[in-house]
């Protein structure tokens, strides 16, 4: 029982480590699309808006809505 303990607390420190490496290059990558794209003002203001959320997720700690939200920002961009 011990073990399984932590097992399971290993997982979830290791999984939230890896959704916290994970964001700064999403980020990077929605930023480089920012700068290339050829949406429209609307469109482009909304993914920045999904930007800046998933950056301010980022620095709260919860990495897991993070990727879910520059994820989505990346989809929009295309």
């Amino acid at each position: 029982m011990k073990k399984l303990v932590i097992l399971v607390l290993s997982y979830i420190l290791f999984s939230s480590a890896a959704f916290a490496g994970s964001c700064p290059a999403l980020l990077k990558q929605v930023d480089e699309k920012i700068t290339n794209s050829t949406l429209a003002p609307e469109a482009l203001k909304e993914v920045k808006t999904l930007r800046n959320q998933g950056e301010t997720a980022h620095k709260t700690g919860k990495h897991a809505d993070s990727v879910k939200i520059l994820e989505e920002a990346l989809k929009k961009l295309g």
